[in-house]
């Protein structure tokens, strides 16, 4: 039985816990707040790659560049998040993302498998799909009826929508191999290849660094254009605004045009 004294006290020590529990509560969050103001930086696990994905991607002995990089960590920056590199095969990277271990990726919303699971931002850039044609070719493109009787080399495992269905009844032969840089030794050494299927910028770039510019000319008419963006989980769909209105200054103020043009 419980006694009077005990009674009388009772609400005394539920008083003083209350006070004690009030006192912390108040004290972490001045230390949460003191943390905040002290600019603790946020993090972005960014996808590149294993092996990058030139010019949008490069990953050379740990360092990173890229039009994407150079964009993303710069737009980062400016909303206070530091970016971790992280290397993650192809084949993985939704699921990764889905688990949280990494926060965005670069990719066209027309790549992706139910792309209303995740949040993407504005497009950084276009991908274009064009021919490249050797420069004494006479071939000329400007519907798929002018590639009949043709051979174009193709990376191995890509879809190519506006020719597929020539593909499959052999009114267009397609070549696979599997490096991009490839591509273009082909078409200009291998026999009966017409042109070669590739990103202008990604072309330009290879060509660039194999020294072969004067090899090449590019078609005028596109067999896709793609935006290329950045795909991050549900939750990060307040960065992605962020994102896009740092975009879009970069955009207004010639930003985004001289990263452009440090990988022509």
């Amino acid at each position: 039985m419980r006694n009077a004294s005990s009674s009388r006290r009772l609400p005394v020590v539920i008083a003083s816990l209350t006070l004690a529990f009030s006192s912390l509560s108040v004290t972490t969050a001045f230390a949460t707040e003191d943390a905040t103001s002290a600019g603790t930086q946020r993090v972005l696990r960014f996808n590149v790659s294993p092996n990058g994905y030139p010019p949008y991607l490069i990953n050379v002995d740990g360092k990173q560049s890229g039009i994407m990089w150079d964009v993303v960590t710069v737009i980062a920056d400016r909303l206070d998040y530091q970016v971790i590199p992280e290397e993650i095969p192809r084949k993985r990277v939704d699921q990764m993302l889905s688990e949280g271990y990494i926060d965005a990726t670069t990719r066209a919303k027309e790549w992706t498998d139910n792309p209303e699971k995740y949040a993407f931002t504005d497009p950084v850039v276009d991908i274009e799909e064009v021919l490249f044609v050797p420069k004494d070719s006479d071939l000329k493109f400007e519907v798929p009826e002018d590639l009949f009787s043709r051979t174009l080399v193709t990376h191995l495992g890509y879809h190519y929508p506006a020719l597929e269905p020539h593909f499959e009844s052999g009114r267009i032969k397609r070549f696979d191999v599997s490096r991009d840089k490839d591509m273009f030794s082909y078409v200009l050494h291998g026999e009966d290849m017409d042109a070669a299927v590739a990103d202008r910028l990604l072309g330009k770039w290879i060509l660039r660094n194999e020294n072969l510019q004067s090899e090449f000319r590019t078609t005028s008419t596109q067999l896709s254009v793609f935006g290329f963006r950045l795909m991050l989980r549900k939750d990060w769909a307040s960065f992605a605004e962020a994102f896009n209105r740092e975009l879009e200054a970069m955009r207004a103020n010639g930003e985004l045009e001289d990263i452009l043009a440090n990988y022509r």
